[in-house]
């Protein structure tokens, strides 16, 4: 099934839900440590991609140079 069909069925209630059972889980100290290290894997990602798309640009501009 298509993620974003599932992340369209999911409501305000249903986001309730899922954060009171992540309080649940992990308690309310946890939290914030896994917000920051979620953040901080977007942080990773994200330069990780800006650094391969400068690769491949590069790549490209050393094509047109041939």
């Amino acid at each position: 099934m298509n993620l974003f069909v599932i992340a369209g069925m999911v409501g305000p209630w249903q986001v309730v839900i899922i954060v009171f059972a992540l309080v649940l889980l992990f308690g309310g100290k946890k939290i914030p440590e896994l917000m920051k290290g979620l953040g901080q894997g977007m942080k990773e990602f994200k330069k990780a991609t800006e650094s391969e798309d400068k690769e491949k640009d590069k790549d490209e501009e050393d094509k047109k140079d041939k």
